[in-house]
């Protein structure tokens, strides 16, 4: 399945609060952060299918109501807020919907089980001759 999902902005609700943080005159004027919210539960542009799979993938930044929250305070302008909050939003989606290619098995050559075996038969011969006690006979 390809990841060319498209959900329209008519069904994110963005929020706007102040934010925490530094900012100068306007840090108690002026609602910069930004918060995106997307019910999951109920959105018509995912399928059942993709439904699961965020819902299962992101179930810890989803609330009991299916609701996707995800909050941007980066910037001190509500804009630059929002454009960074939906470009999150989008990868978020994108990696909770990327499908693993399943993994071939592949067998141990040969030649590379032989050499494996050969070191660790010269390491347990090393070592045995370590071990042996020499008798001093004078």
């Amino acid at each position: 399945m390809k990841n060319d999902i498209r959900i329209p902005f008519s069904e994110l609700v963005f929020s706007f609060s102040r934010s925490s943080g530094a900012g100068g005159q306007n840090v108690n004027k002026v609602n910069t952060r930004v918060t995106l919210s997307f019910d999951v539960d109920r959105s018509p542009s995912l399928n059942e299918r993709r439904r699961q799979l965020i819902l299962r993938r992101l179930g810890g930044r989803i609330n009991r109501d299916g609701i996707l929250r995800i909050s941007s305070d980066t910037y001190r302008t509500q804009g630059a807020n929002k454009e960074e909050v939906v470009r999150r939003f989008y990868a978020l989606l994108g990696t909770a919907l990327h499908e693993q290619r399943p993994r071939r098995k592949t067998r141990i050559p040969k030649r590379a089980r032989e050499r494996r075996l050969s070191a660790k038969k010269m390491r347990g011969r090393l070592k045995q001759q370590r071990n042996k006690k020499v008798i001093d006979r004078e």
